[in-house]
């Protein structure tokens, strides 16, 4: 039966495998299991590129921070819906053009999304002052921890919410 050694590769893989975020932490690179058995992408094995950065030259200006993803899991793995994104504690809202999409990442398959923000006042009211990120992918979890420097980011008219979005995937290369 074909079923009992596939499982027991993923089983394998998932306890050889690791991965480490920027502050050097080891974190487990296995994939994680949605409820309806789809093997989800989880962050810890993936290898993740945040940037480089069309920044935001002044106050009031839009910049887009690229987040890359490639499949280093050995496995293939899915990703349904979008990304979910916290600048500092504050979630970042999906951009009402992202779509909700499904996606299987084959083995050393990239993808990524971006994160368009609004350059905000330094120490000023209408700001949000952030120095770290955080994302997960949908199914997942396991986040992936980033330094934020791109400035302090504009806040909506509710003084709280950034004036931020974040896209859908995209596929990359082939």
């Amino acid at each position: 039966m074909r079923a009992l050694p596939l499982a027991a590769a993923v089983l394998t893989a998932a306890l050889t495998l690791t991965a480490c975020s920027d502050d050097g932490d080891t974190k487990d690179k296995a994939a994680t299991s949605s409820p309806k058995g789809v093997t989800a992408c989880a962050v810890g094995a993936m290898t993740v590129e945040v940037g480089p950065a069309n920044e935001a030259p002044a106050v009031g200006d839009t910049g887009n921070v690229p987040v890359t993803i490639t499949n280093d899991s050995g496995a293939k793995c899915t990703l349904d819906g979008l990304p979910s994104v916290t600048l500092g504690t504050v979630a970042v809202e999906p951009d009402p053009s992202a779509k909700a999409t499904k996606t299987t990442l084959a083995k050393g398959a990239v993808t990524s999304f971006t994160l368009t923000y609004v350059m905000g006042e330094a120490g000023g009211g209408k700001s949000l002052a952030v120095s770290k990120g955080k994302f997960s992918l949908p199914g997942s979890s396991e986040t992936y921890d980033f330094t934020w420097s791109y400035g302090d980011v504009a806040v909506k008219s509710d003084g709280k919410t950034p004036d931020a979005s974040v896209s859908g995937f995209q596929a990359s290369g082939d």
